[in-house]
């Protein structure tokens, strides 16, 4: 059978097309899941017992469900979806009862109105009278893609038991947005109404409730040309999960809007505010910004609970030496101690551990941020405002008539905060600040570049820290595996001595004996294979043989050569360390710390 599909409104879909293979099997071998000499042996054992040799080939586990699909799918040109990427659309879902979705296996996943067709992921997409009832129940064109059994059957269930197509379709009933599309005409009287009314405040509290119980930090609802797509950000990476109709999309950007204290009636400029929301035991409070794109506003809300304990450093991957340097400058009464690393790498969150740690009521403790993301009991917090002329600079200044003993920064981003900072630590206080540059030892030349001066910087510099955030492999499906022996001979070169240590680790006596462990793919991590985030780090102490460096302004390099051979662990090594330890993947360390 061979699909001709339409583009899917959501998933990723791999064509798998062009196939001059004379089976499934040689799909499998051309493709490279077999090797010729299993490919020979199945082929022999396969006449032997009278059953087709790729699906020997699967029961004697040699290729796994999602290979076997694919080569299905390229074997008989019918598109490969990963379940893994595709968000739910309501109306899609409303196109189908659960109770035939589930008989058929088969999960619609996008309509498009205009053509109206109904693309459905099936385990079997070669079985034409289940596409053939499917026509006639939904009323559409079916557009079949093949897709991973053990996938599709209970994403059927979560997706219908998840979904918001009720509640979507009685926003737009009575929003009067569900009749034919065109020129509508809004009572403006009235609109005020139509957002608070319960089902645009139940499509809005639920996007939330599952931003809660997904462990999401951001949740972005975007317009597109015809659909709203809503992502939410887990674990660091962007996921789609739902396609909301377009024509509801105003009404619940309004929503979210009046919630946040924001102007619904300025579409034109971007606008920022904050509501907090509570469901069951959690409290989050959520910073909101809009931005107006092509097809209307973007909303961003960032999620940032109110309750739980702020980590301690060990708990955030922090250990050895690295840790007990960090302990030892945090104690220094005077200084500046930098965390540096891109946005998201986490630099805020180590922050207040430091602060946490430190905090008591012996010492005065301000910080100036942007904005204040958790409350920290005894400390002073102070939200920048520059449109009132409070930045980091005039706060700066403020500060030091506060007789404090700790000042926080949130940032150093100018010459004259640099200044400012430098000054304060020459005169007795302890200074933590962020700055965005890859590594420690590019720090300290950033701030040479921001006019410091490198007497000053050398005396005032006590500690500089790396860092990126890492997702942790799910505890419920984690396995062990061979590592493949170019992945193994790259962690070895660049471990170096510390590659001992690591077989000590595992127990492993030779390479041969070193494993490495990845995620199956489970229901609890929602088939990523990783469940929550660490850190890994690169942690800088100023000696005196780093300070005489910043003195001849040498680049970068040169300070991390000195900072190793003073017994630094690297970003790069402390990930390889802890991927040899099951934390996390060799994949994950390579996609944050490759610089």
């Amino acid at each position: 059978m061979a699909a001709t599909p339409a583009s899917p409104t959501s998933g990723v879909v791999i064509d798998e097309s062009d196939s001059q293979s004379d089976s499934v099997f040689d799909v499998l071998l051309s493709g490279k899941a077999i090797t010729r000499e299993q490919y020979d042996q199945l082929k022999i054992e396969a006449v032997n017992v009278g059953k087709n040799p790729e699906d020997l080939a699967f029961e004697n586990q040699v290729v796994d469900e999602e290979q076997l699909a694919r080569a299905k799918a390229k074997f008989y040109n019918v598109p490969f979806l990963d379940l893994g990427h595709t968000a739910a659309s309501p109306e899609a879902l409303n196109k189908l009862p659960e109770s035939v979705a589930s008989r058929y296996k088969a999960l619609p996943f996008g309509f498009n109105e205009e053509e109206n067709t109904l693309s459905v992921a099936m385990a079997n997409p070669l079985d034409l009278g289940a596409v053939e009832f499917i026509e006639k129940k939904s009323g559409s064109r079916v557009i079949p893609f093949t897709a991973v059994e053990s996938q599709l059957v209970p994403m059927i269930g979560d997706l219908y038991a998840e979904s918001l197509s009720t509640e979507v379709t009685e926003a737009l009933k009575e929003t009067g947005a569900a009749e034919a599309p065109g020129v509508q005409t809004v009572d403006i009287a009235k609109l005020g109404e139509v957002i608070r009314e319960a089902p645009v405040a139940k499509v809005v509290a639920t996007l939330l409730e599952f931003a809660i119980k997904a462990r999401a930090s951001d949740i972005h609802i975007e317009p597109m040309v015809d659909k709203t797509r809503v992502r939410y950000r887990i674990d660091g990476i962007l996921v789609e999960k739902l396609m909301l109709p377009k024509k509801v999309h105003s009404a619940v950007v309004s929503r979210i809007k009046i919630l946040a204290g924001m102007k619904i009636d300025e579409k034109r400029l971007p606008q920022d505010g904050r509501f907090n929301f509570k469901a069951g035991q959690e409290e989050v409070d959520l910073r909101v910004s809009s931005l107006p794109v092509v097809h209307g506003e973007k909303i961003v809300m960032r999620l940032l609970k109110k309750t739980g304990n702020v980590p301690t450093l060990p708990e955030l991957g922090l250990r050895g030496g690295a840790l007990k340097n960090l302990q030892t400058s945090v104690l220094v009464p005077h200084g500046i101690i930098l965390i540096t690393g891109p946005t998201g790498s986490g630099k805020t969150t180590t922050l207040y551990s430091m602060l946490s740690k430190i905090s008591t009521p012996q010492v005065n403790i301000i910080t100036l941020e942007d904005p204040v993301e958790y409350e920290i009991v005894g400390v002073n917090q102070v939200q920048v405002n520059p449109k009132a002329g409070l930045t980091f600079a005039s706060g700066m200044r403020s500060f030091l008539r506060q007789d404090p003993n700790i000042i926080m920064v949130g940032e150093i981003r100018d010459t004259e905060t640099t200044e400012l900072a430098i000054q304060a630590s020459l005169t007795g206080h302890l200074v933590f600040s962020t700055l965005h540059t890859n590594s420690a030892g590019g720090a300290l030349p950033r701030l040479l570049d921001m006019k410091a001066e490198p007497f000053l910087l050398a005396s005032s510099m006590t500690c500089v820290v790396a860092q990126r955030v890492v997702r942790k492999i799910c505890e419920h499906c984690k396995e062990r595996f061979s590592a493949p022996p170019e992945v193994l001979e790259d962690v070895k070169q660049f471990l170096g001595s510390l590659y001992e240590s690591a077989l000590h680790t595992q127990g492993a006596s030779s390479d041969a004996e070193i494993t490495l462990f990845r995620g199956k793919k489970c229901s609890e991590c929602g088939d990523t294979g990783y469940s929550g985030r660490i850190g890994i780090f690169e942690v800088l102490p100023v000696s005196e043989k780093i300070g005489r460096l910043i003195l001849e302004r040498a680049p970068a390099s040169r300070i991390e050569e000195q900072a190793v051979a003073d017994g630094m662990v690297l970003m790069k090594q402390d990930g390889y360390l802890k991927a040899l330890e099951g934390v996390t993947t060799i994949e994950e360390v390579l996609r944050v710390a490759e610089i």
